[in-house]
C-alpha cells in the first residue's frame, strides 16, 4: 500500500502580515490569497522493520531513524519530525515505521507557503492512512499548532488554511479564532488575472522567521509606522476582495501598489536594493503594480501587467536573472489517495 497526498501553494493578494501574532490579537487580521497549480507532495509507504526514513527529493536530503514514540528535534528534518511526534502524541500512541518522501515545486524561502503546505500535506497523507477524523479547519489548525507551538516557528496563520482549503479564499483572524470565506469568483475575471499576473522568481530565498520576528516586536513596541502600516494593508484586502467580485481586475495593479508602499513600512527587512531595482523595472516596463508573496526581501514578485504589458515586463526582467513560473489558479485544497 502506498499513501499520497499533496497541497497547493498560494499567492497573497492583499493583507500578509495581519494574520501574524500579536498584531491579529489585538487588533484582528484580514488575508485575500488564492491557491495556484504549484504543489507540495508526500508520499508513505508503511514498512514493518522498525525503521523511519526520511526523502526529501527536491533538497536531495535523506535520513533513517529508528521507530520511537519520539523524534528529537534538532535542526534536521524538523518540520517531518514535528508532524510525526504529534500524529504518535495524539492520535497512535505508539510508533510507526514507515519512508515518507516529499517534494515541493517552490524552494523554501520562496514566499508561497511551502513550508506551511509541506506540513499540511504530510498531515493528510497520515490522514488518509490512519482514516484520522480532520476536516479542513482541524487540518490547517493542526498545522498551524505544530509548526508555531510544538517547534516554535515564527509566521501567520494563512498558509496553513489556504493550503487545506484551496480557491480563492477572504479569511479572517481574530486572535485563536479563524474564519475562512471561500470567494466564487466569475470564470472570465479569473481568467483575466490569470492573463495579467506575472509570477517572477528572483533567485534568492530568504529566512521569513527573522522578518516576522521584526514585525511582532514592531507591534509589541507600539511602533506606530508599522502598525498604522498593517491597518492599511487590512483595508485593501477588503478592497480587493471588492475588486475581484465584482470584476474591476485591473484594480488590482493599483491595490498592489497601495500594498507594497504600505508593506515596506512594517519592517526594515522587507526590501532590499536588489528587491527595489525589480519592481522599479517593472513598472517602468508597463507593470501597474506589484509586490514581495510572504515575508519579503526574496523569492518570488507578482505584478500585474495590463493591457498586453506583461511581454515587455517579461523581456525587461528576464535581464535580471530571475525565472518566470507559469501557473493558474486552483480551486482544490488538500487532497490524498491510496494507490498499490
Amino acid at each position: 500500500m502506498i499513501i499520497r497526498a499533496k497541497a497547493p501553494l498560494r499567492i497573497g493578494l492583499a493583507g500578509g502580515g495581519t494574520d501574524v501574532s500579536p498584531y491579529c490579537d489585538e487588533f484582528g487580521g484580514t488575508v485575500l490569497n488564492a491557491c495556484i497549480n504549484m504543489y507540495a507532495y508526500a508520499t508513505i509507504e508503511p514498512r514493518d522493520d522498525g525503521k523511519i526514513e526520511f526523502r526529501c527529493e527536491d533538497r536531495v536530503e535523506y535520513a533513517e531513524f529508528n521507530s520511537e514514540k519520539y523524534l528529537e528535534i534538532d535542526g534536521k528534518f524538523d518540520l517531518l519530525k514535528g508532524v510525526y511526534n504529534r500524529i504518535v502524541k495524539d492520535y497512535t500512541k505508539k510508533p510507526l515505521s514507515y519512508t515518507l518522501t516529499t517534494y515541493v515545486d517552490a524552494p523554501a524561502g520562496s514566499g508561497l507557503g511551502s513550508s506551511s503546505t509541506l506540513v499540511v500535506t504530510i498531515l493528510k497523507a497520515f490522514q488518509e492512512w490512519l482514516n484520522l477524523p480532520l476536516g479542513e479547519y482541524d487540518l490547517a489548525n493542526l498545522a498551524y499548532s505544530i509548526e508555531r507551538e510544538d517547534l516554535k516557528m515564527a509566521g501567520g496563520r494563512q498558509d496553513q488554511y489556504a493550503a487545506a482549503f484551496g480557491g480563492f479564499n477572504f479569511m479572517e483572524f481574530n486572535g485563536e479564532k479563524v474564519l475562512v470565506n471561500p470567494l466564487r469568483i466569475k470564470k472570465e475575471y479569473i481568467n483575466e488575472l490569470e492573463f495579467n499576473v506575472l509570477l517572477y522568481y528572483t533567485g534568492t530565498s530568504r529566512l521569513s522567521a527573522e522578518i516576522i520576528k521584526n514585525q511582532a516586536n514592531n507591534v509589541k513596541s507600539k511602533n506606530h509606522t508599522a502598525i498604522e502600516a498593517m491597518h492599511e494593508l487590512k483595508k485593501y484586502s477588503y478592497e480587493m476582495k471588492e475588486a475581484l467580485l465584482t470584476g474591476k481586475i485591473n484594480k488590482m495593479g493599483e491595490l498592489l501598489k497601495f500594498g507594497w508602499e504600505s508593506k515596506k513600512n512594517i519592517s526594515d527587512s522587507i526590501t532590499n536594493p536588489i528587491i527595489d531595482n525589480i519592481y522599479e523595472t517593472a513598472i517602468n516596463a508597463g507593470a501597474t503594480g506589484g509586490k514581495i508573496s510572504g515575508a519579503g526581501a526574496g523569492g518570488f514578485f507578482m505584478f500585474y501587467c495590463p493591457n498586453n504589458s506583461r511581454y515587455k515586463v517579461i523581456n525587461e526582467l528576464s535581464k535580471l536573472g530571475g525565472e518566470f513560473r507559469r501557473f493558474r489558479f486552483t480551486n482544490i485544497g488538500a487532497e490524498s489517495w491510496i494507490t498499490k
